[in-house]
């Protein structure tokens, strides 16, 4: 639970220091972005989860 709350406050941090010194956010700007980063991160959780089962 607490690498969740380092990571909330560490991508909080780097986007208030980058919006604040007027950059481009070193994140997806749309939802769409975001859904893919997700859809990434859930076929590596997927494929080590059924990688499991067969190894």
């Amino acid at each position: 639970m607490m690498q969740l709350f380092y990571a909330l406050m560490a991508g909080l941090s780097v986007g208030l220091f980058f919006t604040w010194l007027k950059l481009p956010l070193p994140a997806p700007p749309t939802m769409t972005g975001i859904v893919g980063a997700f859809g990434v991160f859930a076929g590596s959780v997927i494929f080590r989860t059924l990688s499991s089962y067969f190894h």
